[in-house]
């Protein structure tokens, strides 16, 4: 159904939408940075079983993504639209399950941790995927313009950002303090349940905020119109035309590009958020006011350096930003591993890494946002081809890739811990163990980031082509008013 387009929103409204990242940041940060530290070394469940339920959990929320957004895209709700009521729905469950995942006692059975560990993590990404998929989708119909499609993405990754920063740095700060009982407070389990209660509340609240931010836009945006015409097995027929969304999406080169770039980012995450801990934790043997101070730092040069990609985006296209992001992010990798083979120095001098936390932090600020602004250019050219607009299943399509990937490497990394030989019992681990945990962040991020720049550098959408299309697509709308 075509309706005016729009091209500018209010500020106050960018941030209105740009604040519903922040809950899903602080859920989806805690879970990817403490569950497999919190499953191996506070629960005592073993490395595989949580390798196991961990890469399930991934892999059923990467299932999902492409599914919440076709269901997204197809329906037409009179007081909803498209997305507004899967926003309050999500935030509201997520942050119920959430809250269950973290409050499991240590004291429990095996059996009983594990069953309960493993639903409640399925229950947090089924939710997690209904607000999200949506969240993000609305947020490529809130602007038209090229350049204001940045800056919504840019605004929504600031808060995303300060999700994740809240949820490491800061959370390490407050809720992982030493006590007499435990000398590294990363191994309270009473903290992990504080963490849990203070994620859910944020993550409800913020989804809050987006819906009734963006609610008054809902006029102007895109509605499916259904086939009115009454259709036989329509539970087949769903799924059919689902599977056909999702690969005309795939079949897309500029979309494929992107895709496999952001997919090859996201392993050097999944690399990262698994067992940076346990490198911080024993490799470098740090605290937690000290890991909170380098990965702090990582995540606020990421924040500071948003207008600076905005600007640079502007100037020289999407794709070439991209690329000198990359760049920031290979040189930090390299650094990294520098400090590995130096770990005995780095572990009396931690601020060391700052080097590494600035270099990350500000590649990955370019990483965070250009990605989602560059699948928005995407879907114009597409609607332009179709006729329709399946924001729900592009953006999916992004997310079920990269989680698939994230899925097999936790999984990986779960085996890894128990090959390796880490053992949560004991003070000091083998010398082994701690230099091979910390090569596989820095090696895997290298390989990683290598591939991310080939990928990236087949993208062919550029200013004047996107811009060359949305002419098209408002004189296709003009001639539809008439």
């Amino acid at each position: 159904m075509a309706v005016k387009r729009l091209k500018n929103i209010a500020l106050i409204d960018k941030f209105g939408y740009g604040a519903g990242n922040l809950g899903a940041g602080i859920i989806l940060q805690v879970i990817n940075t403490y569950i497999v530290f919190y499953a191996t070394a506070v629960l005592n469940i073993p490395g595989t079983l949580v390798g196991i339920a961990v890469s399930l959990s991934i892999i059923w929320d990467a299932l999902t993504d492409p599914v919440m957004g076709y269901i997204s895209d197809r329906t037409n709700l009179k007081y909803f639209g498209r997305r507004h009521l899967y926003l309050l729905i999500g935030a509201l469950f997520a942050g119920i399950f959430n809250f269950y995942l973290w409050t499991i006692s240590p004291e429990h059975t095996l059996i009983f941790k594990y069953s309960w560990f493993f639903i409640n993590i399925i229950l947090v990404k089924t939710f997690l995927t209904v607000f999200g998929t949506p969240y993000i989708a609305l947020g490529a119909e809130l602007s038209s313009d090229y350049n204001e499609r940045t800056l919504i993405q840019s605004i929504r990754t600031v808060f995303f950002i300060l999700g994740v920063f809240s949820a490491t740095a800061l959370v390490l700060y407050l809720f992982f303090k030493p006590t007499e009982e435990y000398y590294l407070g990363q191994l309270n389990p009473g903290a992990y349940a504080n963490m849990g209660i203070a994620s859910s509340i944020v993550m409800i609240i913020s989804g809050i905020i987006v819906f009734i931010t963006t609610y008054k836009y809902l006029p102007y945006l895109y509605k499916f119109t259904e086939n009115k015409n009454p259709e036989p097995f329509k539970l087949l027929n769903e799924i059919r035309q689902l599977i056909i969304d999702f690969k005309t999406a795939l079949d897309n080169y500029d979309f494929r590009s992107v895709v496999l770039g952001y997919l090859s980012t996201n392993l050097t995450v999944a690399l990262f958020t698994a067992v940076g801990l346990h490198v911080f934790t024993y490799t470098f043997e740090m605290n937690n006011t000290e890991i909170a101070i380098i990965i702090g730092t990582q995540f606020l040069v990421s924040i500071i350096s948003q207008p600076f990609w905005v600007t640079v985006s502007a100037k020289i296209d999407k794709r070439p930003t991209v690329l000198i992001g990359l760049g920031f992010s290979l040189v930090a990798a390299f650094i990294f591993l520098f400090s590995v083979f130096n770990r005995a120095y780095i572990a009396n001098h931690h601020l060391f890494l700052l080097p590494f936390a600035f270099m990350a932090g500000f590649g990955n600020g370019s990483l965070f946002t250009l990605p989602a602004s560059m699948v928005a250019d995407i879907i114009d050219v597409e609607e332009l081809k179709t006729g329709v607009r399946l924001e729900g299943i592009y953006y999916g399509c992004l997310t079920f890739s990269y989680k698939t990937s994230q899925s097999i490497a936790i999984l990986s990394l779960g085996i890894i811990l128990d090959v390796i030989g880490f053992d949560p019992n004991l003070a000091v681990q083998p010398d082994f163990t701690l230099l091979f945990i910390g090569l596989i962040l820095a090696v895997g991020g290298i390989i990683t980031i290598c591939f991310a720049f080939k990928f990236y550098n087949n993208y062919k959408l550029t200013h004047s082509i996107v811009e060359n299309v949305q002419e098209k697509l408002n004189f296709q709308e003009d001639i539809n008013e008439e």
